[in-house]
């Protein structure tokens, strides 16, 4: 990751230069949102070793009010990083495990009759939480995806023609794996765009999994997720996304997102381009990035660090790029070296 302390003054994005962000004074106090999150990252790092760019993503996904899509191989620590993420956390957890055979009712709840009333009553469903884990959500087929739409963008469940609100903070966690096909589904382009991120975990370095094995041989090889304190309650996480809201954009950064977006619909290597809620979601990660860095100001920089994990999953390569062997990742790349960074 490139220092948050320096920024880009050229189209290419390998070319960052020195600026005096460092020694600045914000205008607005983020000495409790610092102390607060880097308490969190104390308390994950407990149990998870390395990650760091991930967890820094996740936080800001969660001072953004966005779900997140966490996808990698069996074994990185996906769902043991989101169950960590929410204990932190003071506020309702549910953890639901995708299958072929779930249904719409297994996630929203149903009606039940109550015989001594003569009515029906409404039960909810494991989505009633505050943060929700959704384990393999590509093992379910698209009856059952079609159940998120409305609660993941409207924060709303409605059921025989009630609408039911999702208390706040509501945040879905969702993880798959790239590799497995057998027994998957494709998750819907709508549903995949209601995804504020798309995360790629990796492997650790080699440092990182000798101290695994080294704990894990030390007797420390339990996940023990009781040692892990909770930092933020509701009414804290909601202080915070309002300084997150209050942040600072200039309009040269909000023009250097629109032609990002833009660029996306143009590009000759992409069937499909990125919606203005790409915009949207790359405009609220930067100040939720800019926040948890200290600033009350956004920079390119923090468009650029999110940029491929915003856009990631909402373009669509042309098949001749596939064949070729090409990713989301490297056009991405490609746009943004081809747009003017504001100086």
């Amino acid at each position: 990751m490139e220092n948050e302390n320096t920024f880009q003054t050229s189209g290419n994005p390998e070319s960052v230069v020195a600026t005096a962000e460092a020694s600045f004074t914000p205008r607005t106090d983020f000495a409790r949102l610092t102390a607060q999150t880097e308490a969190i990252r104390a308390e994950i790092g407990k149990i998870i070793i390395g990650q760091s760019d991930l967890l820094e993503l996740l936080l800001t996904a969660v001072l953004a009010d966005g779900h997140v899509l966490l996808e990698g191989v069996p074994g990185v620590a996906k769902t043991l990083m989101a169950k960590l993420l929410a204990r932190t956390l003071e506020v309702p957890f549910s953890r639901i495990q995708f299958t072929p055979d779930l249904m719409p009712s297994d996630v929203l709840g149903t009606s039940v009759f109550r015989q001594n009333k003569s009515d029906f009553e409404f039960r909810p469903g494991p989505i009633f939480a505050s943060i929700v884990l959704i384990d393999e959500i590509n093992r379910a087929p698209a009856k059952t995806q079609s159940a998120l739409f409305e609660v993941m963008e409207e924060r709303t469940v409605t059921q025989d023609g009630t609408a039911y609100a999702m208390a706040e903070p509501f945040l879905v966690l969702a993880t798959q794996n790239p590799i497995e096909q057998e027994g998957t589904y494709r998750l819907p382009e709508a549903q995949l765009d209601r995804f504020l991120f798309k995360l790629h975990v990796g492997y650790p370095t080699l440092a990182e999994e000798v101290q695994i094995l080294s704990g894990h041989h030390a007797g420390q090889g339990s996940t023990n997720l009781e040692a892990v304190q909770p930092i933020l309650s509701a009414a804290d996480l909601q202080a915070l996304r309002q300084q997150v809201r209050e942040q600072r954009v200039e309009a040269n950064i909000l023009e250097y997102i629109a032609k990002l977006v833009g660029q996306t619909r143009a590009h000759k290597s992409l069937y499909l381009g990125a919606s203005p809620r790409a915009s949207l979601a790359l405009l609220n990660g930067a100040k939720a990035l800019a926040a948890l860095r200290g600033r009350d100001f956004v920079t390119p920089e923090d468009v650029q660090f999110l940029a491929p994990s915003v856009l990631r999953h909402r373009i669509m390569l042309t098949p001749e790029r596939e064949m070729e062997g090409s990713t989301p990742d490297d056009v991405v790349k490609q746009i943004m070296q081809s747009v003017e960074v504001p100086r």
